[in-house]
């Protein structure tokens, strides 16, 4: 059966059965990498996309359930990797392994689309299932609010100016 997904605004037709993971077939039949298996039970975030603009669980998402929506991966966030979050990402050093980056980042542009400017305690709400292995969590919600910031049009900080610093740097001057 011929199931058709719009992806990162491509319309794709697949033979797949409907009850195939979303997933699964964003990885193996349309060869889009970075959203990531991780438990395969919707609880570490990893395979996180956009679905209609709403931070889904691709493992538990079905083809056939996705049909007729606009889904986002990683890949379609930002083509040259400008998007605010993807921007906060790499000023705040924040991945380790990385593994988990991508699911990360798709909930953080979730939150920021719906909440411009969120609290520490709307990051904690929208970010708590999504699980990093190294512990990164501090340097996400920085990265998170300094999103906000360049997406409010703020200019990075200058080096050695209050808050220019990497969450977990020590100033060694």
């Amino acid at each position: 059966m011929a199931i058709s997904l719009k992806v990162n605004g491509t319309v794709r037709s697949l033979d797949v059965p409907p009850e195939m993971p979303l997933l699964w077939a964003l990885r193996d039949e349309l060869d889009l990498k970075g959203t990531k298996f991780g438990c395969g039970v919707s609880r570490c975030g990893a395979c996180t996309v956009h679905v209609n603009g709403v931070a889904t669980r691709s493992c538990q998402a079905q083809v056939g359930t996705s049909q007729g929506k606009e889904i986002t991966t990683i890949e379609g966030l930002s083509p040259d990797g400008l998007h605010a979050v993807q921007k906060a990402w790499e000023e705040l050093d924040v991945p380790q392994c990385g593994y988990c980056q991508a699911g990360q980042i798709m909930s953080a542009a979730a939150l920021l689309s719906k909440t411009p400017k969120p609290t520490d305690a709307d990051i904690d709400t929208a970010m708590n299932t999504n699980l990093c292995r190294c512990a990164t969590y501090l340097r996400i919600k920085a990265a998170i609010h300094r999103a906000a910031e360049i997406k409010a049009g703020m200019p990075t900080p200058a080096a050695g100016a209050s808050g220019a610093r990497k969450p977990g740097s020590t100033d060694q001057s």
